[in-house]
C-alpha cells in the first residue's frame, strides 16, 4: 500500500491536484482512498459531484463511536473511496484535533484492512505543519510527502516550512519528502524560484502542471478534469503526473 501525503499553501490547487491524481490511479486499476484533512471538508467534493461528504468528526459527534465504517467512507467517481476528517465550527475548538480524532477512528474501525486500498492519499492543509496537521506524516500513516507549490513567494515560503517540518519529523522515522509538484501560476521567474526551493530543501520537481482554464471549467461542473474532459491536455498532464508520483513511491523514479 502506497501512503502519500500532499501538503501545500491554502488555495494552491492541492485538492484539485489530489482528486485528479486519485482518478488517474483508479483508472489505472488501483484501489484508491482519498482522505481530506482540512476543516472545510471539501477535498473530495468533485469526486462526489458537488455533494459534500459528511466529515468523520461530525458523524462521531452526532452518533458516537458506534458509527459504521460505511458512513465514514463513501465511494466517489471511478470508485475512489472518499473520507473527510472535518473539524469544529469556526471559532470553536482546534481543527488539528479533528484530524487526530478522524484518523484514530479510521484505525479503530480497521478501515485499511476492510477496504484494502493500494493507494491512500492524505490531502492536508499545509500552511502550518503542527499538532493534528502533522498527524498524516507520523509513523503508521503516510510514507512520503509531496509538496504542491507555484512560483509565488507565499507558496514558496509555505513549501519551505513544510519541507523543514518533514525533515524534523524524519529524524523520528516518520514520512520522507517525495518531492515537489509545480502547479504553475505563470508568475515571473517561476521555474527559477521553484528550482531554488528544491536546491534549498534538497529535493526535486516530480512533475509540473500548466495553468489551464480546463481545470476551472471542470471545477464549475463539480467534476475532476479526468471525468469532465478526459481527452484534454490537462487530463493527460494529470495522468503523467500520476505515473511520476507512483514511480517515486515505488522507489523507481530518477530522484527517488
Amino acid at each position: 500500500m502506497y501512503k502519500l501525503a500532499f501538503y501545500g499553501k491554502g488555495g494552491i490547487g492541492k485538492s484539485t491536484t489530489v482528486s485528479n491524481l486519485a482518478v488517474a490511479f483508479a483508472q489505472s486499476g488501483l484501489a484508491v482512498m482519498q482522505i481530506g484533512c482540512d476543516p472545510k471538508a471539501d477535498s473530495t467534493i468533485n469526486l462526489l459531484h458537488g455533494v459534500a461528504k459528511e466529515p468523520v468528526v461530525d458523524a462521531l459527534r452526532a452518533r458516537g463511536r458506534g458509527v459504521s465504517l460505511d458512513e465514514l467512507v463513501t465511494p466517489g467517481y471511478a470508485g475512489v473511496l472518499c473520507v473527510e476528517a472535518g473539524g469544529p465550527r469556526p471559532g470553536l475548538g482546534c481543527a488539528g484535533r479533528g484530524i487526530i480524532a478522524a484518523l484514530e477512528l479510521l484505525d479503530e474501525k480497521h478501515a485499511y484492512d476492510v477496504y484494502q486500498p493500494d493507494v491512500v492519499m492524505f490531502d492536508v492543509l499545509g500552511d502550518v505543519v503542527c499538532g493534528g496537521f502533522s498527524m498524516p506524516i507520523r509513523e503508521g500513516y503516510a510514507d512520503q510527502v509531496f509538496i504542491v507549490t507555484s512560483g509565488e513567494a507565499m507558496s514558496i515560503h509555505a513549501a519551505m516550512n513544510i519541507a523543514l517540518a518533514v525533515e524534523t519529523f524524519q529524524e523520528r522515522d516518520y514520512a520522507t519528502l517525495g518531492g515537489v509538484i509545480l502547479n504553475r501560476r505563470d508568475v515571473r521567474n517561476e521555474d527559477e524560484s521553484v528550482a531554488k526551493l528544491c536546491e534549498d530543501i534538497h529535493s526535486h520537481v516530480v512533475g509540473s502542471l500548466e495553468r489551464s482554464e480546463t481545470v476551472q471549467d471542470a471545477d464549475e461542473l463539480h467534476e475532476t478534469v479526468l471525468e469532465a474532459f478526459p481527452a484534454s491536455p490537462a487530463a493527460e498532464a494529470y495522468r503523467a503526473l500520476a505515473d511520476q508520483v507512483l514511480a517515486v513511491a515505488k522507489g523507481e523514479g530518477p530522484h527517488a
